[in-house]
Order: C-alpha cells, then sequence, then structure tokens
C-alpha cells in the first residue's frame, strides 16, 4: 500500500471507461459482461451524469427480453468521491470484496471508475486498460 500514499482515488481512476446509454437494453447490458474483465456497467446521459451501474447479479434473475436495463440499474454503495484516500479505498473494497466503484463529482458527474486489480492489492490504470484492448484488437 505504500505506492498509495498520499494519493487520492483520483489519481488512480480509469478516467475513460466505457458507458452505456439510458436506453440500453437488458440484453445489451448482459452482453457487454460478457467480457470477463468487466465489472461494472455505467449507466449515463448525454451530459455524463451517471445514471446507474450494473453487475452481473443485477441481471442474473432477469428474463431474456428488451427491457431497459437502467429500470434495475443501482447507485447506493456504488459510488465514491474523488477525494477519498486511495488508501481507503482499497481497504473499502477489500472489506467489501468489491472490484469496481464508479468515481463521481458532487453533483453525479462520472469521473472514471475506480478498478481494484485480480489480485486486490492496488488499482488499475488507464495504461492498463489501454494495453488490454490492444492485446485484445490483436488477437
Amino acid at each position: 500500500m505504500q505506492h498509495l500514499s498520499g494519493k487520492d482515488v483520483y489519481d488512480v481512476v480509469v478516467r475513460l471507461p466505457k458507458t452505456l446509454s439510458p436506453d440500453t437494453s437488458v440484453d445489451q447490458a448482459r452482453a457487454a459482461l460478457h467480457d470477463d474483465h468487466v465489472h461494472m456497467l455505467l449507466i449515463t446521459n448525454d451530459q455524463g451524469l451517471l445514471l446507474g451501474t450494473l453487475v452481473r447479479d443485477d441481471l442474473a434473475e432477469l428474463p431474456q427480453g428488451h427491457a431497459h436495463a437502467l429500470e434495475h440499474a443501482v447507485l447506493e454503495n456504488r459510488t465514491i468521491s474523488p477525494d477519498t484516500s486511495a488508501i481507503d479505498a482499497l481497504r473499502l473494497m477489500q472489506t467489501r470484496t468489491e472490484r469496481r466503484r464508479a468515481v463521481i463529482d458532487p453533483d453525479g458527474h462520472l469521473l472514471g471508475l475506480l478498478c481494484l486489480k485480480r489480485r486486490r492489492d492496488g488499482f488499475c490504470s488507464d495504461a492498463d486498460v489501454l494495453s488490454r484492448t490492444t492485446t485484445n484488437q490483436l488477437s
């Protein structure tokens, strides 16, 4: 955790996460979650306001169909402030066994996605995400 000393969430956030529109269907959300690197979907409006988040469990019991995924999206306990200490965020996510938290400003605008690494000892970076994307495109 030494590498996080003195940093806040905004210092370690993935700044350009993929987002979905409010009209995304449940089936489209399920398809987006097929990638095992995707743990949380972020639904935003055109102004960048975070409207909701989805994880696999949110969709598990829903039937196939074209219902709007936003109807099943959650915000509570899935967001974090950018000025939270990175060490405090790490401990929170480790304790709750979470891998993702949406980072929002006081008005609810999405600033990025806090991504706990698979080893749960630090956070993914924009460079990590870009590297995975490039590797997947070459495959």
